[in-house]
């Protein structure tokens, strides 16, 4: 299945100007995969948040910054640049100039981001980072506060969600079958975890925005997904018109 080809009639038309659509969820209900999606469906910036505190927390490791010290943290803050790069294949994370694209997704470092992510001054300077990024409009951005907190009057908020067994299973199936793959029900145990942490932080918790349209993927493929995400963006275009 082909899901990054796009229909002409859909790129770059005037209704998308401006426009910024948001998808919050939880870890691994596939955030990304779909932002992707309605990025090169309609012509936006994809714009990945969650990427953006991979990178911070990244820093954080190499540096010995804990990730608990919320005032060390919020000093390694004001000396950190993290830039996104719009590929034709994704976003290309740069750190301090250094592309740590490839270097985000290990299991450590993502439980990293979940850690550093807790404290609210760190919050609040990667929110006004991410909506100077998403200032102009024309952006999908994805994360777990988008539509709640950075961009609260977006245009469309989905909120993307799916069991943690679910969940684990798909992450399983991603890493492949290889004796260095963990059970995806070790997987779906740290999922838990970390939407605990998520939903139960004190800033920004991770909830659905009032106005968001939940897509519950659990009993849903990738394409039925895409198809429900896409339509959902198209209806907010014919209000706009």
């Amino acid at each position: 299945m082909t899901t990054e080809t796009t229909r002409k009639s859909d790129l770059h038309s005037p209704s998308t100007r401006g426009l910024v659509v948001t998808i919050d969820g939880p870890a691994g209900a596939g955030k990304s995969t779909v932002a992707r999606h309605l990025a090169a469906r309609f012509g936006l910036l994809n714009l990945e948040t969650g990427a953006m505190y991979r990178a911070f927390a990244l820093k954080a490791q190499r540096v010995a910054t804990a990730f608990d010290n919320e005032d060390a943290l919020a000093l390694l803050s004001g000396s950190t640049i993290i830039t996104l790069m719009q590929q034709p294949d994704g976003n290309r994370v740069l750190l301090d100039g250094e592309d740590v694209t490839a270097l985000l997704r290990t299991p450590e470092i993502t439980d990293a981001a979940s850690r550093v992510s807790v404290h609210p001054r760190v919050r609040a300077w990667m929110v006004a980072r991410q909506q100077e990024l998403g200032a102009h409009g024309g952006v999908v951005m994805e994360g777990r506060d988008i539509g709640t907190v950075v961009f609260p009057h977006a245009d469309v908020k989905i909120f993307l969600d799916a069991s943690p067994e679910v969940r684990g299973q798909r992450r399983f199936e991603q890493t492949g079958n290889t004796p260095a793959a963990r059970p995806s029900d070790e997987v779906a145990k740290e999922l838990r975890a970390r939407d605990e942490r998520d939903r139960n932080r004190a800033v920004s918790p991770l909830r659905p925005a009032a106005d968001a349209i939940i897509l519950d993927s659990t009993y849903l493929t990738l394409e039925e997904v895409l198809l429900h995400a896409e339509e959902i963006v198209r209806t907010a275009l014919t209000q706009r018109s």
